[in-house]
């Protein structure tokens, strides 16, 4: 398993179109995808598990994959976290 975490810099968290992309990016990969946040664990690939954590700015999340492909599947995420302005 490997993980990764993310501070949240974008003014508006996660909110609907940046949790769409991340679901996206996860749904590409085999692998188990989590997002955990405030001591909550959603699948990374359910668009309802990600809007119900709330993730506002200046949060702090972490990211967890396992699986064949994990590795990528954590690169593939964390492009799309920058490539959306959520993290720096």
């Amino acid at each position: 398993m490997e993980s990764r975490e993310f501070h949240i810099v974008a003014e508006t968290g996660i909110h609907a179109r940046p949790a769409t992309l991340l679901v996206q990016a996860a749904s590409k990969f085999s692998s188990n995808v989590t997002l955990s946040y405030q001591g909550k664990d959603v699948n990374l690939k359910s668009i309802m598990g990600v809007m119900s954590l709330g993730v506002g700015q200046n949060a702090d999340v972490k990211i967890s994959a396992e699986g064949d492909d994990e590795a990528e599947a954590l690169a593939a995420i964390a492009e799309t976290m920058s490539a959306e302005g959520l993290t720096d």
